[in-house]
């Protein structure tokens, strides 16, 4: 996949053209992406997906403190190459392109920057100043242009259609089997390894603490988790828990994330790890001692072996 900063000196062939926001990459994403492939397969030409970075609920919002999302720009990367697209075009998205209108976004970008011969969008897929370009507007501002407009539909799952607002909902209130399910992979999250307290160490358990790469990355439910650790393109098992330990911390507003590596003993202090969600074990307790505390990881950890070998 070729990556593009931007529209200018693009040479497409036949580009079969999405857009979107894309957080997640989820199973309904992924349903319009399959029908881009097939769609430039059938003219022998170029997928091609646009989308923005920042979010842009990050520039247009005032208060963004509890906005959060489910990929990285990173991640999106990685995602839509797996799906096979040919290029991936990033605008870069401010106040002064957010009240560019849906048809001049159309003309000028869509059709004489970009060349685009077909345009695939989502169910219920909105852009241009103020949400304006529905479906409805972008068969009216394509009427007299060279260009073929398709609508898909989406993804329906016994709770109705995937979206990310679904997902996020899920990972927020535990229910991480349902938010995989929809995803169509486990969830991850990427960051490096800072010092804590090492409370952890005193009982046997020693946890590495990890301080997300993106600020506005997602993170799931407090509790406890059986991840995969990926160091140094090598797979882990691990035991990992989020929240703000009560047993051993008074203050609930101290928030970690600490994950404790199976058979593992190195220091990677500054070092960047992944974890990638597999099975949520349980809540996040307050245990009477430190020493109920490690029965209890105890026997989490013979849960995660079972789950992850």
């Amino acid at each position: 996949m070729i990556i593009h900063e931007g529209y200018s000196s693009l040479n497409l062939v036949n580009p079969v053209v999405t857009q979107g926001i894309f957080d997640g990459v989820h199973r309904g994403h992924r349903s319009l992406l399959d029908c881009l492939v097939a769609r430039a397969g059938e003219i022998k030409g170029e997928t091609v997906v646009i989308t923005f970075s920042p979010h842009p609920r990050l520039v247009l919002e005032q208060n963004t403190a509890n906005l959060s999302f489910l990929t990285t720009i990173e991640e999106k990367k990685i995602l839509l190459e797996d799906a096979k697209i040919d290029h991936l075009i990033i605008i870069e998205f401010t106040r002064t392109f957010s009240n560019i209108r849906a048809c001049d976004f159309i003309n000028d970008v869509l059709v004489n920057k970009i060349g685009t011969k077909h345009l695939v969008i989502g169910y219920n897929h909105h852009f241009g100043r103020k949400g304006e370009g529905d479906f409805k507007t972008i068969k009216k501002c394509t009427e007299s242009l060279d260009i073929i407009v398709e609508q898909v539909k989406g993804f329906q799952t016994e709770e109705g259609a995937i979206s990310s607002s679904l997902i996020r909902e899920a990972l927020l209130t535990g229910r991480l089997d349902d938010a995989n399910r929809w995803l169509g992979y486990s969830y991850p999250v990427t960051g490096r390894v800072v010092k804590g307290r090492q409370i952890g160490r005193t009982i046997g358990f020693p946890t590495a603490n990890i301080l997300p790469d993106d600020q506005f990355k997602l993170i799931p439910a407090n509790g406890v988790y059986a991840v995969e650790v990926y160091l140094d393109n090598k797979k882990y098992s691990g035991m990992l828990n989020i929240g703000s330990n009560p047993t051993v911390n008074s203050d609930p507003k101290i928030k970690s994330i600490e994950v404790n590596i199976l058979n593992f003993d190195r220091d990677i202090y500054d070092r960047e790890i992944t974890v990638i969600f597999r099975k949520r074990l349980r809540d996040e307790l307050k245990f009477d001692n430190i020493e109920q505390l490690a029965k209890q990881m105890e026997l989490d950890k013979l849960k995660t072996l079972q789950i992850l070998t």
